[in-house]
């Protein structure tokens, strides 16, 4: 997920619960050495550890607003309160048919700290002075995979419950990254809801569009 001021631009409903979102010596003894020089270098590149991945939790928060051009510089405003309930932005997400339908991503510290924010009378009052004019929908999610090389402005977030998470995974990851990115798809994110460990929430950078909405209605999707 990126940064917040990389403002994804794609947002529509399509079935089974997804959501679209917009770098001196002698020859013979020199070439030795230089050999010799970079067999070690590369030896010690091959041995340097790959930093393990650590899951995060977030929260996403989706709401209409009247004008987002009039909202985002109060939504900048806030961040002090944000930052305070252990919060961290990470990307807002806007409609293409409605702009002014927004997805709102913030990494969270600590999940009790970001619920009692989002409990908070305080925010609604923000919220409306601020020009939200639909029910916000909160949920939490944990991280368990994450893409941070991830480029594209165009996302899909795939929401969904499954019987068994563990068996759900298998097939997952048996279908592979490569076959989905033959449908256009880029892993970007893999989620669990806190509140709910059954409900699944998964992110795609999209690089083909027509190959990802086929996909999306793909009878062999839903088997």
């Amino acid at each position: 997920m990126k940064k917040v001021s990389q403002i994804l631009k794609l947002l529509f409903t399509v079935s089974i619960a997804a959501v679209i979102f917009s770098c001196n010596g002698n020859g013979n003894e020199t070439a030795k050495d230089e050999s010799a020089e970079k067999k070690d270098t590369t030896a010690a590149i091959e041995q340097a550890p790959v930093p393990a991945f650590t899951p995060f939790d977030v929260v996403e928060i989706t709401h209409t607003v009247k004008d987002y051009i009039k909202w985002r510089p109060a939504f900048n405003t806030d961040s002090t309160a944000r930052k305070a309930s252990g919060l961290e932005d990470m990307v807002i997400g806007r409609g293409v048919d409605n702009p002014n339908s927004l997805n709102v991503v913030l990494k969270v510290s600590d999940v009790q700290k970001a619920k009692d924010f989002a409990a908070n009378p305080r925010l609604k009052e923000v919220m409306e002075k601020n020009g939200v004019i639909s029910k916000p929908v909160v949920e939490f999610f944990h991280v368990i995979t994450f893409n941070p090389d991830s480029k594209e402005k165009q996302w899909v977030l795939i929401t969904h419950k499954v019987k068994d998470f563990d068996a759900w995974l298998k097939v997952y990851d048996a279908e592979g990254i490569e076959a989905r990115a033959s449908y256009g798809l880029v892993d970007v994110a893999l989620a669990r809801g806190i509140d709910d460990p059954s409900v699944v929430h998964i992110v795609f950078d999209i690089k083909d569009m027509a190959k990802a909405t086929a996909r999306m209605s793909d009878p062999a999707l839903k088997n």
